[in-house]
Parts: structure tokens; C-alpha cells; sequence
């Protein structure tokens, strides 16, 4: 099955370019770019993720690990 493609223009360095140029061959240069997008935007996904982990642990009540053996144990006991 074909993927779905789009065309689009970005501006880059052009240090950035003449790399790309001479380290690609030019029939993979949207296939590197891609991967290189893709890792990015996983990476960017990733981070938020961790940022909302990180709020909703700083605004949740302490709880000690008595409390959550206690807990765990009354939970068992139930089945």
C-alpha cells in the first residue's frame, strides 16, 4: 500500500543543505527527512507527556507506601 505523501516547503540553513546534499543521495533525501521529522516529533510528544506526568504528580494529594500497601492489600483480600 502507497503512503500518502504531501509536498512542503520549509526554509533550511544552508550549511544544513550543502550536508544533506553530499550526504544523501538524492532519490533519499524526503526519506531521511522524514525519519528525522518523525524522531523529532516523537521526541517532542514524549516531552509534553512527561510534562503533564509531572503537573498532575505535583497537584495529587502525598501518599506514604504504608498507605498504598494498605490499600493494596484491602484490594486483594476482595478477590
Amino acid at each position: 500500500m502507497a503512503l500518502k505523501a504531501r509536498r512542503v516547503n520549509f526554509v533550511i540553513d544552508e550549511k544544513l543543505s550543502k550536508e544533506l546534499d553530499s550526504l544523501v543521495p538524492h532519490g533519499q533525501r524526503s526519506k531521511v527527512v522524514n525519519e528525522a521529522l518523525r524522531k523529532e516529533l516523537l521526541k517532542l510528544k514524549r516531552e509534553k507527556a512527561t510534562e503533564r506526568l509531572i503537573k498532575i504528580r505535583s497537584e495529587s494529594p502525598k501518599v506514604s507506601i504504608e498507605e498504598i500497601t494498605k490499600e493494596l492489600r484491602k484490594d486483594r483480600q476482595k478477590h
